[in-house]
């Protein structure tokens, strides 16, 4: 099956679809804007919104703001 056909397959698909979650998910997909994990409290991370996530961690590091394991297990004892 050549491109050209194979796109109008996927138009015709699309334009069946009557889930308004499942055309949300289509369009992320085609927008590059999958998601790739999720956040702490369980909401879901784009790949953009997750290297942004990752740019903010090495800057906390660099600045010293951060936890030690060590430091870590020492206040879990006080819990």
């Amino acid at each position: 099956m050549d491109l050209q056909s194979t796109k109008i397959k996927v138009m015709q698909k699309i334009m069946n679809v009557s889930k308004a979650s499942l055309l949300e998910k289509i369009s992320n997909i085609l927008d590059e804007e999958m998601v790739v994990g999720y956040t702490t409290d369980g909401k879901p991370l784009t790949n953009q919104q997750y290297n942004e996530c990752l740019l903010v961690a090495e800057k906390q590091i660099e600045s010293g703001d951060y936890i030690t394991q060590e430091e870590l297990e020492k206040e879990i004892e006080n819990w």
